[in-house]
């Protein structure tokens, strides 16, 4: 057994507990992809340290070690694709696995005749391709046409090995597992379009790692006596790894900058940008010599709604609204969620006090529509303030007041008309007694 190759078990199953203990706190499939990517790797590092043992042990070592290298790089493929868990990708993903594993098997064995090799290289240049046209019908993204091209031009290129370059079954080998390796460096360099530190430092690991089995047989095919460590060909698996890290942490930073700014429930913009997108708006309203408006939003009875169905369906309407808030604004207004039911629209572009009323009259109507969330009918409404800069303030404090008084005023009108109202009908019945 190959001891020396411990030191890089050991390394590799680190990193795959540091994807699993990542994964417990951010479950995606592409986390989960990855982690399986990484377990494999470490197969691959166990099956090449018991491949120096003879006769079966070493036999299965070396198709384990072999396999899992190319199933780890389909697995980080598979990562990178939009909607990894449709049946369509998880189809493409099963034949590009299973061909390029049976491929892999036979080059392993011996005394595998000449048609066995190019059975299995029709299937890796058959497999994905058919799965691509299988479903073209319901629109294909380009990384699925890559595949397809790419394996369909490894599998003419295996059975030209085997009948015009002697049968080199290890060029072969080498052939697949620099194509899948390659494919990782285009599918992230594709999927990963905002160029940051992590995603370059992937890409070229994933480059790197490719042409790991370009070199190798060129090195040993020309320059024999050139002596290199094992741990140089493995040094591209570290850096991906480094890349991968440094995507997962970019990724976290970019979510705790898009949290203190966005309300984690709604998605709409919290206090904090709500009031540096108001502080902007009412410069370019000065500036400009226009008017811009803020529309203060209470909604009613949520609270009964909370109380008889539960915090649960409160979120989900809550979440109804700030959709429906969203679908009925222009992109250049900023719809807040500044309270607990509260919301803040401000209008822009330019914005006067009429604009502001029929915005307001809108979504009056709107809330005042019966919604059905997690089974229930239920039905709210909304008392809206409405103030304008600059006729009623000049800076942003002033104009959140003068807004939430007028909603409080709007409020306290509906509270005193359903009492009215019962007055009124009253009068009449009180009349007829004394009348009688």
């Amino acid at each position: 057994m190959d001891w020396s190759k411990l030191p890089d078990i050991l390394a590799i199953a680190a990193l795959a507990f540091a994807f699993f203990s990542i994964l417990k706190r951010s479950h995606t499939p592409t986390h989960r992809l990855w982690l399986v990517g990484w377990v494999f790797i470490a197969i691959h590092f166990v099956g090449f340290s018991v491949m120096t043992l003879p006769g079966l042990p070493g036999l299965l070592g070396e198709i384990v070690g072999v396999t899992s290298l190319v199933e780890a790089a389909i697995f980080f493929m598979w990562a990178t694709v939009p909607q990894q868990t449709v049946v369509s990708s998880r189809r493409m993903a099963a034949l590009t696995l299973f061909s390029t594993a049976l491929y892999i098997f036979l080059a392993c064995l011996a005394d595998v005749r000449t048609w066995e090799y190019d059975a299995s290289a029709v299937f890796v240049a058959c497999g994905p391709l058919g799965v691509g046209l299988y479903y073209r019908k319901f629109g294909q993204h380009t990384l699925r046409w890559l595949t397809a091209v790419l394996h369909f031009m490894l599998g003419v290129a295996l059975v030209l090995n085997n009948h015009l370059a002697g049968g080199n079954i290890d060029l072969g080998v080498n052939a697949v597992l620099f194509t899948v390796y390659f494919e990782c460096c285009l599918y992230f360099w594709y999927t990963h379009r905002q160029r940051t530190t992590g995603s370059v430092i992937t890409v070229l690991g994933f480059l790197a790692w490719s042409l790991v089995f370009v070199l190798g047989p060129l090195k040993d095919a020309y320059f024999p006596l050139v002596h290199l460590e094992n741990e140089v060909w493995n040094l591209p698996k570290y850096v991906v790894a480094v890349g991968m890290l440094l995507l997962l942490l970019e990724r976290q930073i970019e979510r705790s900058q898009y949290l203190a700014l966005h309300d984690d429930l709604t998605a709409l913009a919290n206090r904090r940008l709500f009031q540096d997108r108001l502080n902007s708006a009412m410069e370019r309203a000065r500036r400009s010599g226009t008017c811009m408006a803020l529309l203060q939003i209470d909604l009613d009875r949520f609270k009964e709604v909370n109380d008889a169905h539960g915090h649960h369906v409160g979120d989900l309407l809550l979440q109804h609204v700030s959709v429906l808030f969203g679908s009925r604004v222009r992109r250049s207004d900023t719809v807040a969620r500044t309270g607990g039911d509260e919301f803040s629209l401000i209008l822009e572009e330019p914005a006067t006090r009429e604009d502001a009323e029929l915005v307001a009259e809108s979504l009056i109507d709107l809330l005042a529509e019966s919604v059905e969330i997690a089974g229930r009918r239920i039905r709210i409404g909304a008392s809206i303030g409405i103030a304008v800069y600059p006729e009623d303030a000049h800076n942003a404090d002033s104009l959140c007041i003068a807004a939430d008084l007028k909603m409080y005023e709007v409020k306290q009108l509906q509270r005193e008309k359903p009492v009215e109202q019962a007055e009124a009908a009253r009068v009449p019945r009180q009349s007829h007694t004394m009348a009688s």
